[in-house]
């Protein structure tokens, strides 16, 4: 039989134990989680632009979270998801808290936080977007930073247009690889199809002059040196031997400009073939591509993704970025140097994520009928891929394109500030965003415990591991997080991308030498050795600990189609001696999202609400026979009921990996 418990009513009392309920523990709105989830998922930069300061993984939806936290909230008039604030002079800790989701939502409410996590990024990233840092003041420094950027390497981007003649400025260049087989060598492209223009026709590349055309070119009879082919093309039709990329001249080597885009002030965007003076300005750049620290600080550490990297005999992160972006790079180093601290955290992160745009692993996406934009982003797939067609972005392009640093400052902070100060929520019914009065997503940073006992929106922001939380027993009332995946999605490994360059731009605002092995997710070896278990129990034991008796609750989100994470994530909780009180199940992933489309990729996650074995009453969850597994939505929650039995069971610990694996055959 397939039963589960539903009651939504307030839970009885045990004879035996006090029960001390919370809304949550009975209620959640599931509908309206799905409904907001839906929408946020599709643009969740949109819905909280400030958490977006910097690039993370797995961001879960901020309305699923301040569902979570409105239901923590004592006063029955603050409950509602539209109502302000509720949890004043609450202490809610996030341990593994990542892209920072839990603590600008609690933050919003009222609350104090404390947030933990191992990697430096989350770290620098919350400190700088929960700051009350006045806009004007970072709008002030950002245009003297860009424009001595733009000072110094603005004759780097500019090109003439083909139609007059006019000094222009660069897009951004296209490149194609260039590979080899025993008789000659030739370049290649996704397709030498640049866009589709709304009246039907083409802008293309001809393969043989590379001159860019409108209309069909076959009748060009002119030979360049390389002759250009589409990635289809993978053999050569004369030796018979597949092409190869050569793999012992630096990565960003390997690819030859073929097309420049601009956009002329007369004239709007173009294409053309690079002039000789387009060349001769790349070459320029190649002769001033600046040296970096000759140490290990940019050398390609093995991990399940940077492998990748390896293969391809890429040892150094220097070796992704052309010689421009390497003067980008260089400059902003040294700009940074010289600004006010709160401010160079902020333009530091800026700088950072703007490297996902600023590659040579970006992609072109130009050509799509869909997708017109142009830049198709380092970490689209959530791993290092390797473009046949790569895009070099020009970072100080003065309008707002993808991936401009203009761009990325006036969505990342002055967008995300505007709206910290007055944030809005979507109506389901009329699809308006609304201000929620009296709410901030900024707060006050403390250095200590104590100063988290009075006032509101104050925040303690630790490095580290939360295998062992600096906080004295029973000192928080919740614990709300997102643990880390159980296996594949290696957070940390690709992080190490940012990481080299945030190292070198805030040398002395983290641990940069952080000790890796109490990583839930270990980055650099595959996850399937019952680390993860033993990990994430030794931080469930700790939130145990710190989490007060009678109410304190622990909240997070899960999901995995392996039993063996499911396996590991009851271990932990059960050493912890945490039991489920509810289970619901909610809408997390854009189905369309690149990174998890045609890969029967889990579009919910169970949200699951536990307290701690000697205070709450134990549920009488019904096991599932088998676990449903042609559906998503009830695969989670068919997973969830089975953990809430497996935690009130009496199973040893092999049993419990037994159970999972044949509840789930």
């Amino acid at each position: 039989m397939n039963i589960y418990y539903q009651s939504q009513l307030p839970l009885p009392l045990s004879s035996d134990k006090v029960c001390h309920e919370k809304v949550v523990d009975s209620h959640f709105p599931t509908q309206l989680a799905n409904d907001l989830a839906r929408l946020e998922s599709f643009n969740k930069h949109l819905y909280r632009p400030n958490t977006y300061l910097h690039k993370w993984w797995a961001r879960r939806c901020g309305s699923t979270f301040r569902i979570i936290l409105k239901h923590l909230v004592d006063d029955f008039s603050h409950r509602g998801y539209y109502d302000p604030g509720g949890l004043d002079g609450k202490i809610i800790l996030d341990p593994m808290m990542g892209g920072g989701t839990t603590l600008h939502e609690a933050i919003r409410l009222g609350a104090n936080v404390i947030g933990m996590d191992i990697d430096p990024i989350p770290i620098l990233q919350a400190r700088a977007s929960l700051s009350d840092i006045p806009l004007r003041d970072l709008e002030r420094w950002f245009t003297e930073f860009y424009d001595y950027l733009a000072s110094a390497l603005s004759s780097y981007f500019i090109t003439t247009c083909p139609d007059c003649g006019q000094i222009s400025d660069i897009q951004f260049t296209l490149y194609g690889s260039k590979r080899s087989c025993s008789c000659s060598s030739a370049i290649f492209l996704n397709s030498t199809i640049l866009r589709f223009q709304a009246d039907g026709s083409n802008v293309s590349i001809c393969p043989t002059c590379h001159e860019i055309v409108t209309a069909d070119h076959a009748s060009c009879h002119s030979r360049e040196l390389h002759l250009l082919k589409e990635k289809t093309d993978s053999s050569c039709k004369e030796c018979g031997d597949s092409y190869r990329e050569d793999t012992d001249i630096p990565f960003y080597a390997r690819y030859v400009p073929v097309v420049i885009v601009g956009q002329c002030r007369a004239h709007g965007l173009f294409f053309k073939k690079p002039s000789y003076t387009d060349l001769e300005t790349i070459k320029s750049a190649n002769s001033n591509r600046p040296i970096f620290p000759a140490n290990d600080d940019f050398r390609v550490v093995g991990g399940p993704k940077s492998d990748d990297l390896i293969k391809r005999n890429v040892t150094s992160y220097l070796d992704l970025f052309s010689s421009r972006q390497l003067l980008y790079l260089h400059h902003c180093q040294e700009a940074l140097s010289r600004i006010p601290t709160p401010i160079r955290l902020n333009l530091a992160l800026l700088v950072s994520t703007s490297l996902e745009f600023n590659s040579m692993l970006c992609g072109y996406k130009g050509g799509d009928k869909r997708r017109p934009g142009a830049v198709r982003h380092t970490f689209s797939h959530h791993a290092y891929s390797f473009p046949v067609t790569s895009l070099e972005n020009n970072p100080l392009f003065p309008g707002k394109i993808s991936g401009s640093i203009l761009n990325l400052f006036a969505s990342r902070i002055q967008r995300g500030r505007k709206w910290a100060l007055s944030p809005k929520e979507r109506m389901i019914d009329t699809g308006k965003m609304v201000t929620i009065e009296g709410e901030y997503d900024i707060g006050t940073e403390v250095s200590d415990y104590n100063s988290l006992l009075s006032g509101k929106r104050r925040f303690l922001i630790q490095q580290g591991s939360a295998t062992t939380i600096p906080l004295e027993s029973e000192s928080v009332d919740y614990v709300v997080t997102d643990p880390p995946y159980f296996d594949s999605v290696q957070y940390s490994d690709l992080a190490a991308f940012f990481r080299v360059w945030l190292r070198g731009f805030l040398p002395d605002e983290a641990d940069w030498n952080y000790d890796t092995s109490e990583s839930a997710v270990d980055p650099h070896t595959n996850n399937g050795n019952g680390k993860y278990a033993e990990i994430l129990g030794h931080i469930f034991q700790e939130c145990r600990r710190v989490l007060r008796k009678g109410e304190g609750r622990l909240v997070f989100t899960f999901h995995h189609w392996n039993p063996k994470g499911w396996t590991a994530l009851s271990l932990a909780l059960k050493r912890a001696g945490f039991l489920l009180m509810n289970r619901h199940t909610v809408h997390s992933e854009n189905p369309t999202s690149v990174h998890i489309s045609y890969q029967n990729a889990l579009k919910y996650d169970a949200v699951l609400i536990l307290g701690l074995d000697e205070i709450v009453s134990a549920q009488k969850w019904i096991p599932p026979k088998q676990i449903d597994k042609t559906d998503g939505r009830k695969f989670c929650q068919d997973c969830a009921t089975f953990l809430g039995w497996i935690l009130s069971s009496a199973l040893s610990e092999d049993e419990i990996e037994y159970r999972w694996i044949d509840v789930m055959k």
